[in-house]
């Protein structure tokens, strides 16, 4: 039979066991997620600064400067290509880096189609590639352009195997930790038990004659109960054999009676016998039953200007939603930063405008100002509006004021995570163009 220490050792570690594989296999899904997605939103945000340096004549030839804000572009195999298509699916442009690599690009998607997809080339490598549409104005003319950014996953994919390298490496170091302690918690809260395993081999060698440690309350009444058993169980002992001596002493007359009978008057032995036998009888009865009778057992950042990173994605936003003419405004002042990361800000910035854009009629504002210590940031539009009763519930993930237009009501949903991961708030009302304005507040840092 198992001893409990083994049982509760085995059991707690299958326990723990099990706890650490979910446990991995949850931080796991959510790196991998939260990796995909930066490298999404990295990838989209490297695709709209494309689109604001690119160039379309009236001849619909487009053309980018020789250098680009982002150097990967420029080096040979770097592992990050950019292409351009025409609207009949034909490269019209890509990067330096993509001379002499098949890395797959999409092509001929609809103007403001966005589409983010895993691929493989030619020879099955892997690749992340992040494509949107962009028809393209000049004068009277428009000319579609589809966009991609490809980016090799060998980096991507070495960050995981990196990671769950490290995160088993420290899972099995914990879960050893884990285990040693369990033993020693277990050891330790065992140990009242081997006490009382201990002194009931001294009372059975007679060492001692109860339980005299100080036991816990949850086995101090298995403690009381045994010493109430074993002092019954003496008790009973001590009558046994006191038991044995009464009837032993009680014998002796009956059957000196029955030898003295024997010796002489025989005539008188059957009626001598019979009674002193009767005697004997209830002699033993009595003892017997007296003997058998027993008693009742008981971080630091460099701050960001706004204004230049504003100034980038509305001119972006222009071409990618040239066809309906939008007036923008931008009340930011040049001395006005953010203080924090610029791919943060960027990803604020970018998903509010384009969401301005895409809601609005005509005019979208943009507003940000430094005050008592507070950055107030403020994108609005002159939409449709966002209802009183739809003000908290768009925020939340995969909710979509129309299900009508395309999206995946995801965009306010980062928003409010980047905000809630600087301590600041977010909120949405009615926008003095008469649409919605979404009011971002940072606290000083």
């Amino acid at each position: 039979m198992m001893s409990l220490n083994k049982r509760m050792i085995l059991s707690a570690s299958f326990v723990l066991a099990i706890f650490i594989v979910l446990t991995a296999l949850g931080l796991d899904r959510a790196f991998y997620d939260s990796a995909r997605s930066a490298r999404q939103e990295r990838l989209l945000g490297q695709l709209y600064l494309l689109i604001a340096a690119a160039e379309v004549d009236s001849q619909g030839t487009l053309s980018l400067p020789a250098t680009l804000s982002e150097a990967r572009f420029s080096l040979p195999g770097s592992g990050l290509y950019a292409f351009v298509t025409d609207r009949n699916g034909t490269r019209v442009w890509n990067s330096i880096s993509a001379l002499g690599v098949t890395a797959p690009f999409a092509t001929q998607l609809a103007a403001g189609e966005k589409r983010f997809e895993q691929r493989a080339d030619q020879a099955g490598n892997d690749y992340f590639v992040q494509s949107l549409g962009v028809n393209w104005a000049v004068g009277q003319q428009h000319f579609a352009f589809t966009f991609s950014v490809s980016e090799d996953l060998a980096e991507f994919n070495a960050q995981i195997r990196h990671y769950r390298q490290s995160l088993w490496s420290w899972l099995a170091a914990l879960a050893a930790l884990l285990l040693l302690a369990q033993a020693a918690v277990l050891r330790w809260g065992l140990r009242p038990l081997r006490g009382v395993a201990q002194e009931l081999n001294a009372i059975e060698s007679g060492r001692q004659e109860k339980l005299q440690g100080d036991y816990p309350k949850e086995i101090k009444r298995l403690t009381d109960n045994l010493n109430s058993l074993i002092h019954h169980e003496r008790a009973q002992q001590i009558r046994y054999r006191n038991a044995l001596g009464d009837l032993a002493h009680s014998l002796k007359t009956p059957l000196a009676v029955m030898r003295g009978a024997l010796a002489s008057d025989k005539t008188q032995l059957p009626a001598t016998v019979e009674e002193q036998v009767a005697r004997m009888d209830g002699i033993v009865a009595y003892q017997l039953q007296r003997a058998a009778t027993a008693g009742t057992t008981k971080l630091m950042a460099t701050p960001i200007p706004i204004l230049s990173v504003a100034e980038k994605l509305v001119a972006a936003l222009h071409k990618v939603h040239h066809e309906k003419g939008v007036s923008t405004k931008i009340f930011i002042p040049g001395s006005v930063t953010f203080p924090g990361d610029e791919g943060d800000l960027m990803e604020l910035l970018g998903n509010l405008l384009d969401n301005a854009f895409k809601w609005c009629s005509k005019n979208v504002q943009i507003s940000a100002v430094a005050q008592q210590g507070h950055l107030i940031l403020t994108v609005e539009d002159d939409g449709p509006g966002i209802a009183p009763s739809q003000a908290k519930n768009i925020l939340q993930r995969g909710v979509r004021a129309d299900e009508m237009v395309p999206g995946h009501g995801i965009g306010l949903a980062i928003v409010r995570d980047i905000v809630a991961a600087y301590a600041g708030t977010i909120e949405a009302g009615r926008s003095s163009l008469g649409g919605a304005a979404i009011y971002l507040d940072f606290p000083k840092r």
